[in-house]
């Protein structure tokens, strides 16, 4: 399966609206996990090397943007997609419960700052969107504000396509039994007792909420100039492989080139 076409939101769904309950969380593909780990090793390798014509280049840069509920795997699909990765020219943003100087200001202020500079991959775990949904789940946010802010991302979305900034939103689905054993995961192992917390127990309360709620943003937000990638994120080696593909696939479109000297070599002498 080619991951960019087969789970990249159908921007002619207007005739029936996309539904997460629609998509097979569990899906892993034809190929083997021995398979899909070999692939992905080669895709981080060809990443690698576009990404460091991006960074030469200097004339775009790449937005990702992960989405998911509590323990959907936005750390662990950075940890090993995002390897593949310059250090030098990659940054990574987590966008946490804003603090008081942030809630001071509108809430992009916070996210404009971050938006990756030319040549640079940004990535962004959770996003503006945290701007929609929390308040949205917790019924704080009047439908009002919440249309109005629906039509912001989507104008704010644009204006960075407009001004050379390439947006690859990517939402990360797992099912509620998914989501139960992982947050039982982080209770039970001592090593990842440092991930839980309170607010894993309200996001597996509040399940069903969250999906309604993401396929409607899913379908209002999905554009030409930032589409939704919906990533069956139950299997991780999946996940891993799907993700990194959709990626390399990006930066193959953008197909960055190392620029040419702007001088005349002739011109100087070597001592």
């Amino acid at each position: 399966m080619d991951p960019y076409d087969e789970l990249k939101l159908n921007l002619s769904h207007n005739s029936r609206s996309f539904n997460l309950s629609d998509l097979n969380p569990d899906l892993s593909g034809s190929k083997s996990k021995k398979d899909l780990e070999s692939d992905l090793d080669a895709i981080l390798s060809n990443l690698a090397d576009l990404h460091y014509k991006l960074y030469a280049e200097n004339k775009r840069s790449v937005l990702v943007i992960l989405q998911g509920v509590d323990a959907a795997g936005k750390d662990g699909t950075i940890r090993q997609v995002m390897r593949g990765l310059n250090p030098q020219s990659c940054n990574i943003k987590s966008f946490k419960k804003p603090n008081d100087e942030e809630l001071s200001h509108d809430y992009l202020w916070r996210i404009h700052n971050s938006i990756p500079s030319y040549g640079h991959v940004g990535i962004f775990n959770r996003s503006y969107y945290e701007d929609l949904v929390e308040p949205a789940i917790i019924g704080s946010l009047p439908k009002k504000i919440f249309k109005n802010r629906i039509r912001q991302v989507n104008f704010f979305e644009r204006y960075l396509s407009e001004n050379n900034v390439t947006i690859v939103k990517i939402f990360l689905y797992i099912s509620k039994d998914e989501q139960k054993k992982r947050i039982l995961q982080r209770i039970h192992d001592p090593k990842k007792n440092w991930k839980f917390s309170e607010a894993d127990l309200i996001s597996h309360k509040n399940w069903q909420k969250y999906m309604q709620l993401y396929s409607n943003i899913l379908n209002q937000t999905n554009k030409k100039w930032a589409p939704w990638f919906v990533i069956p994120a139950n299997v991780k080696y999946f996940r891993n492989w799907a993700v990194s593909s959709i990626l390399l696939r990006i930066f193959e479109t953008i197909n960055p080139q190392f620029p040419n000297i702007s001088i005349d070599p002739d011109n100087y002498i070597f001592e």
